[in-house]
C-alpha cells in the first residue's frame, strides 16, 4: 500500500513538472545542440543554402584578424571590469560596514546604478561622453584642458564602456560584499583587538580570508557576464572606431545578422561557450577548495 502511495506522488509531480522540464530543454539544450551542428556548416538563412564543410569554420574564425581583436578586446574588457568592480564593491563594504545616520539613503544610491536598464544607462553616458555637448567635455574645456573623443578615439573607447560597466555593476559586487560582512560575527573583530591586532592586520587576516568565497563567487560572475558583453558595445560604438571596440557577442552578432553567416556565427559561438565552462569550472573548483 505504502508503495502504491509512493509510486502516486512520484507520478503526480512528475506530471506536474514535466512541461517545465519541456520548456527548460527547449530553450536551452535545443539551442545549444543546434548551434553545434550548425557550426559544422556553411549556412546563409536568407537563401537557405546549407553546405557541410567540417571544421573550416574553425580554422578560418581562428584565423580572422578580426575575430582575434574581438577575443582580445573581451579578455581585456573582463580583466579590468571585473578587478575594478571587486575592488570597489570591497571598499564600498568595508565603507558601509557598521551604522551611522543617512546609511540607508546612502546605499540606495550606491545600488541605484544596477537597477537602470542597460539601455537607459548607455543613453545617458552616450551624452556625457559626447565630443561637442558632453558633460566630461565641458568640464574639461572649462579647465582649459583639452576635449576627449571618449566613444571616437580608439585607445580610449574601450575603456570608456568599461567605466560604463564599472558604474553599474559595482553595486552587485558592493550588495554580496555587505551580505559576507554582516554574517561575521562582531565577536571575532572584538577578540581580534584584545588581541592587539589593528584594522589592517584585521582586514587582511581575518575579514578577507573569512569572505575568499563571495569574492571567488563575484570575480566567477562577473567574470562570465563581462565575458559576454555586447549590449554596451552595440548601444555607444557599435564596434567601433575601427574594430578597437569589437567584442566576441557583437562580432557574432554581425556574422548572423549583418552577414547571415550562421555557422560562422555558430562556431564563434561555440569558442566563447568553451571558454566560459572553463572560466566556471576553475572558480567553482576554487568555491569548492575554500568550502573544504
Amino acid at each position: 500500500m505504502k508503495t502504491i502511495k509512493t509510486n502516486s506522488r512520484t507520478t503526480f509531480f512528475t506530471l506536474i513538472f514535466l512541461p517545465a522540464i519541456v520548456v527548460i530543454l527547449f530553450l536551452t539544450v535545443y539551442p545549444v545542440l543546434n548551434t553545434i551542428i550548425l557550426a559544422f556548416f556553411k549556412y546563409n538563412y536568407l537563401s537557405d543554402e546549407r553546405a557541410f564543410i567540417g571544421v573550416k569554420n574553425f580554422l578560418t574564425i581562428g584565423k580572422d584578424t578580426v575575430f582575434q581583436t574581438a577575443f582580445l578586446n573581451t579578455v581585456l574588457f573582463s580583466a579590468v571590469a571585473t578587478v575594478c568592480e571587486v575592488c570597489l564593491g570591497i571598499f564600498l563594504a568595508l565603507l558601509f560596514y557598521g551604522e551611522f545616520r543617512g546609511k540607508r539613503s546612502f546605499m540606495i544610491t550606491v545600488i541605484f546604478p544596477m537597477m537602470v536598464s542597460t539601455m537607459v544607462i548607455c543613453a545617458v553616458w552616450k551624452v556625457l561622453y559626447h565630443y561637442d555637448i558632453g558633460l566630461f567635455n565641458y568640464v574639461l574645456r572649462t579647465l582649459g584642458l583639452k576635449p576627449v573623443g571618449w566613444l571616437i578615439d580608439q585607445n580610449k573607447a574601450l575603456f570608456s564602456i568599461i567605466l560604463v560597466d564599472i558604474w553599474q555593476w559595482t553595486p552587485f559586487a558592493f550588495l554580496v560584499m555587505q551580505a559576507g560582512l554582516s554574517s561575521i560575527p562582531k565577536e571575532v573583530f572584538e577578540a581580534s583587538s584584545i588581541d592587539g591586532a589593528g584594522y589592517y592586520r584585521n582586514l587582511f587576516l581575518i575579514t578577507l580570508p573569512i569572505l575568499s568565497s563571495q569574492i571567488l563567487l563575484i570575480i566567477m560572475l562577473r567574470t562570465i557576464d563581462t565575458f559576454r558583453i555586447f549590449g554596451k558595445v552595440y548601444a555607444l560604438t557599435q564596434g567601433g572606431p575601427g574594430n578597437s571596440t569589437e567584442t566576441v557577442s557583437y562580432y557574432i552578432y554581425r556574422e548572423a545578422f549583418s552577414y547571415f553567416n550562421l555557422g560562422r556565427a555558430s562556431a564563434s559561438a561555440l569558442y566563447v561557450l568553451v571558454v566560459i565552462f572553463l572560466i566556471a569550472a576553475v572558480y567553482i573548483k576554487g568555491i569548492m577548495k575554500e568550502e573544504n
